[in-house]
C-alpha cells in the first residue's frame, strides 16, 4: 500500500487527554539518568518529590498519540520509519504533575522522489485542561525511508540551524547515562521493543538495545538547563536539533555549546564521548534571560 498524499496530510487525531503526576515526571527524569550521583543536587530536584522540577523536554512525552504511522491505512513503510528531527516550544512552563490535552496534525509532507523517501511534518499542541491555556508545542520531521514517488510536493524543506564548525564549543557539558537508562525511559510511553529487546536490536543492525532519540534529547536538555540556564528549567524556552547517530545505553553524551550573535540563543551538539561519534546535531536552543 502506498501513501495517498490528501488522506495522510489530513490524518484524523483524535484529542489526547494525558494525566500524569509528580511519579511521572520523576520517572522521566530517572530515565534520562538523572540521579546516577546521589550527592548531584542538581539532579536531586528532578527526581526528589520536594520543590519537584520539571524538565521542558519533558513535554515530548505528554499527550503522546503513540507510534500511528504503523496503522497500515497511512500508507507508510512503518519498518523504515526514521525520527530526522525535533522541536520544542515552551509557551509556559510544565508543572510537576496535571492534567493536559495533546492535540496533533500533519503539517507538511514533501515527497523526496522515487528511491529518496519522503519527509512528514508533524506538531503537537498541549493544552492545559482546566484553563484551557497552550503549554508546549512540539513539532517533528519524520523520514519515510520508503515512501517516496507517490506524487506529492517536492518542497519546502526545513533548513537546519548551523552550528558552528570553525572554531571549539565555548562550553561542554558531559552526562553519563546509566546501562538501565532505555528500559526506564520506555515507561515514560516508548515501548518500541527495539530499546529493550536484544534480539529485535540484532535483527535492526546494533549490537544491543538503543537509547531512545528522545532519551538523548532529553539528556542533552538536562546538560543545557545547567550549563546556560543556572539549573533553572523554566528559562528553556525552545529548542531544536537534528537526530544524527544512535545511542548506546550507559555511555556518555557530551553536549557541546557555543554562544551566538544573539545573547539569549545558543547552538549546540551532542557527541558520544565512548565512540567520539555525533549523535545530535544542529541544535540550538533558546534560553530566557535571568
Amino acid at each position: 500500500m502506498a501513501i495517498v498524499y490528501d488522506k495522510l496530510l489530513n490524518w484524523s487525531f483524535p484529542d489526547l487527554e494525558h494525566r500524569y503526576t509528580a511519579k511521572d515526571t520523576i520517572l522521566y527524569a530517572l530515565g534520562l539518568g538523572c540521579g546516577i550521583d546521589p550527592l548531584d543536587r542538581g539532579d536531586l530536584a528532578y527526581v526528589y518529590e520536594a520543590g519537584l522540577k520539571v524538565l521542558p523536554s519533558m513535554a515530548v512525552v505528554l499527550g503522546y498519540p503513540g507510534f500511528w504511522l504503523k496503522d497500515p491505512a497511512t500508507g507508510a513503510d512503518w519498518v523504515k520509519v526514521l525520527h530526522g528531527e525535533q522541536s520544542i516550544r515552551i509557551h509556559v512552563p510544565l508543572a510537576p504533575s496535571g492534567t493536559v490535552i495533546g492535540r496533533s496534525k500533519v503539517d507538511a509532507i514533501v515527497d523526496k522522489g522515487p528511491g529518496r523517501g519522503a519527509l512528514l511534518y508533524s506538531s503537537r499542541r498541549i493544552i492545559d485542561k482546566a484553563s484551557g491555556t497552550l503549554l508546549a508545542t512540539v513539532s517533528q520531521t519524520t523520514f519515510l525511508r520508503g515512501d517516496g514517488g507517490f506524487g506529492g510536493p517536492s518542497g519546502p524543506v526545513k533548513e537546519p540551524f548551523a552550528v558552528p564548525d570553525d572554531r571549539a564549543p565555548d562550553l561542554v557539558a558531559a552526562r553519563r547515562t546509566a546501562a538501565n537508562t532505555a528500559l526506564i525511559y520506555r515507561l515514560s510511553g516508548d515501548f518500541n521493543p527495539l530499546h529493550a529487546d536484544p534480539d529485535v536490536a540484532a535483527k535492526a543492525g546494533f549490537k544491543a538495545p538503543i537509547l531512545h532519540g528522545l532519551a538523548s534529547l532529553g539528556v542533552a536538555t538536562r546538560a543545557l538547563v545547567d550549563a546556560v540556564a543556572g539549573n533553572d528549567p523554566t528559562r528553556l524556552k525552545a529548542l531544536d536539533l537534528r537526530f544524527t547517530a544512535p545511542v548506546y545505553p550507559g555511555e556518555t553524551i557530551a553536549t557541546e555549546i557555543w554562544r551566538t550573535d544573539e545573547a539569549a540563543v545558543f547552538a549546540f551538539r551532542g557527541r558520544v564521548v565512548e565512540r567520539d561519534l555525533i549523535c545530535l546535531g544542529n541544535g540550538r536552543v533558546e534560553i530566557a534571560q535571568a
